[in-house]
């Protein structure tokens, strides 16, 4: 991919990564709903993430190296540089938010979620503030954690990384399909289990489809 990683590798880290994103989103959900779901997939990862993170690894590097490239061909100081990469990142976000939501609006009949009640928000599929955080939790990630990870992930032996790799992927994309064509048959989210905080009855409702 970038002449220093392999495929398996580079696998293994997009179910990482979809799985951290699967665990970011409940959080969000937690705080401001007060409940936690399956995100419309079976298994914990939401394989988007994924995809989106480690593309945009190989496409921009990590803040610092891209603060680097951008001081070599403009002469401009490494802070501007970051403020780039982060405004760069910010703007992909919420440019994947609008499409996604968008083509899920259109093709499944639902609305994945809506941003209006958050100020600044631009159409219902993205907002200022939510692009802003998504774009800081990526930045840190990609700085701070994506090369460590990655290295560890390269001194796994060969054979459990490619299977590890394969299977994950497998996984993710199988259920991210079929996910996507339940939503679209039902015309209503796939939702599995939901677990709910009562405040009120300091106790946990699950719910199980």
């Amino acid at each position: 991919m970038d002449g220093t990683y392999d495929i398996y590798s580079v696998g293994v880290m997009a179910a990482i990564i979809s799985f951290l994103g699967f665990s970011l989103e409940n959080i969000w959900l937690a705080f401001t709903k007060g409940y936690m779901d399956n995100r419309n997939m079976r298994f914990p990862f939401l394989f988007g993430y994924g995809l989106l993170v480690t593309a945009m690894h190989f496409c921009f590097g990590t803040p610092s190296a891209f603060a680097a490239k951008i001081y070599a061909a403009f002469k401009l100081s490494k802070a501007v540089g970051k403020i780039l990469y982060f405004i760069t990142i910010m703007l992909v976000v919420s440019l994947g938010e609008i499409l996604l939501g968008t083509f899920m609006e259109k093709t499944c009949g639902i609305e994945y979620w809506n941003y209006s009640w958050i100020p600044f928000h631009l159409t219902k599929y993205t907002s200022l503030p939510t692009s802003i955080g998504f774009a800081l939790v990526i930045s840190v990630f990609e700085e701070y954690c994506f090369l460590p990870l990655m290295n560890s992930i390269e001194r796994m032996p060969l054979s459990p990384r490619m299977t590890a790799a394969v299977l994950l992927t497998v996984i993710m994309s199988v259920d991210m399909i079929c996910s996507f064509f339940t939503m679209k048959r039902e015309k209503n989210f796939n939702v599995r289990w939901k677990i709910r905080f009562e405040k009120d009855e300091r106790r946990l409702a699950v719910q199980k489809r």
